[in-house]
């Protein structure tokens, strides 16, 4: 439930009428509060102030019917403003970090400051009385009056947020600091506690039936699996006796009615209510989130770096700016260990058999189409050998050293391939050859050059 929650609340956040939606309701409760207050009390000097005393009801109507047409034709000129910032976000950067303009709260606060302000405005309006009984609330006027100057400071700001907010570097920088947190979530444990089950060491504990016994869970419909339950798979595997393992991880596109877990039940029952639960514990969507899925962040920063390298934009400086901040995600996650495959019970028995993260994977996605699409450009061959030579001394485990070192060496062999001069292919070898004085340095390897 909790995992579904918090799938729930992403969407939430990434929806444009969440925010505003509450900004508006706010904006009703204030209006029947201050309007409440303001038929019983009103401070004396309001009451004494020549802008009070020029509120009569006739131009009381008129101030706020102006402020309430101000609001809804600025509210028009934002909206068109964030749709063409969505569209030179999705040419420029690509159509997957609209999620992130999407799940802008500065943008969604803006949107709803001025909606917000044209309600209020609406709704105090319909309480001003002409004739006998005339009535003007004073208060309540007062209030929209600084909704209305509090709007024209969110109507700066906007203008500001939406012009930094399409820069390349501030992109980078956003996709990268959301990569970070993602990381210390997904990746908490240290290195020197990494524990050593692998999905090879697993199926060794795995009875040797499973194959003829378990029972395959189908995808409900096709779509992301965007998220697991796996407190909540825990928890039934226990109750049931339970062994389940996942065919699938977090970002996998799943095809309806193929197998998205096998579950072999321990005491040999089957029943109709693990099932259901097993079921619901795999949610999925329409699209990737980044919610359990760290590859989907790593794949917006190369989507970026492929999209820049393109020959419609041809910005290789964009992309070197993307390699650097791979590097740095690259140097976090070789200080931290990767899940273990293998999830255990408090009794110590084997019950989750899980498809994490693995060093190689996460390599992979970080460098390879970089370094396919990079090819046509010196500099950024370059600074993908310059990256992985600056990673090197971060990681400590011999096999994911080989990882890195195998990119490197195919970048090298590409790169004699993809240019033919003499002088640029002495720079790409000389960085090449640069990264075994790292090795040499760091983790006292000799020769293999």
């Amino acid at each position: 439930m909790r995992t579904r929650l918090k799938n729930f609340w992403e969407k939430l956040r990434t929806s444009y009428w969440f925010v505003p939606s509450l900004m508006m309701a706010g904006a009703l409760l204030l209006a029947l509060g201050i309007n409440a207050l303001d038929e019983v009390w009103t401070p004396d000097w309001l009451w004494e102030s020549d802008w009070a005393h020029k509120n009569e009801p006739e131009g009381a109507r008129e101030l706020l019917s102006t402020a309430a047409g101000g609001m809804i034709t600025v509210t028009g000129v934002v909206f068109s403003i964030t749709i063409v910032a969505l569209s030179l976000a999705s040419q420029q950067f690509g159509p997957r970090l609209l999620y992130n303009f999407m799940r802008d709260r500065g943008n969604q606060f803006a949107f709803g400051t001025f909606l917000a302000t044209y309600l209020y405005c609406l709704l105090i309006l319909r309480t001003i009385r002409q004739g006998s009984d005339s009535y003007v609330p004073h208060l309540s006027i007062l209030v929209g009056f600084l909704l209305v100057i509090l709007s024209l400071g969110v109507l700066i700001y906007f203008i500001h947020h939406v012009a930094e907010s399409i820069q390349a570097m501030t992109v980078i920088a956003t996709v990268h600091g959301d990569l970070q947190r993602k990381i210390e979530k997904i990746f908490p444990v240290p290195c020197e506690e990494s524990l050593p089950w692998s999905r090879e060491a697993s199926e060794r504990l795995m009875p040797e039936d499973f194959e003829g016994r378990a029972l395959a869970i189908k995808a409900g419909k096709s779509g992301y699996l965007q998220a697991v339950n796996g407190e909540g798979l825990m928890q039934v595997a226990r109750k049931y006796d339970l062994l389940i393992r996942y065919e699938n991880r977090p970002g996998h596109y799943l095809i309806k009615d193929s197998t998205i877990a096998r579950v072999l039940p321990l005491g040999g029952k089957e029943s109709q209510k693990w099932q259901k639960s097993v079921k619901e514990a795999f949610i999925i969507g329409k699209q990737r989130t980044q919610e359990q899925d760290v590859e989907f962040l790593i794949h917006e920063l190369v989507e970026i770096a492929v999209r820049a390298l393109s020959p419609g934009i041809n910005d290789p400086h964009t992309a070197i700016n993307c390699i650097d901040r791979l590097g740095s995600t690259l140097a976090e996650l070789a200080g931290r260990a990767m899940p273990s495959s293998c999830l255990h019970d408090r009794e110590g028995n084997l019950r989750l058999i899980t498809r994490p993260h693995t060093w190689q994977g996460l390599v992979e996605a970080s460098i390879d189409q970089i370094r396919q699409y990079g090819l046509g450009s010196v500099a950024v061959t370059i600074r993908l050998l310059e990256m992985i030579g600056a990673v090197l001394p971060f990681v400590r485990d011999e096999s994911r050293r080989q990882a890195l070192l195998r990119q490197a060496a195919m970048i090298e062999r590409g790169s004699q391939q993809a240019f033919s001069e003499e002088s640029d292919c002495e720079d790409i070898r000389r960085r090449y050859l640069a990264i075994f004085d790292v090795l040499e340095q760091t983790a006292g390897i000799t020769g293999g050059k």
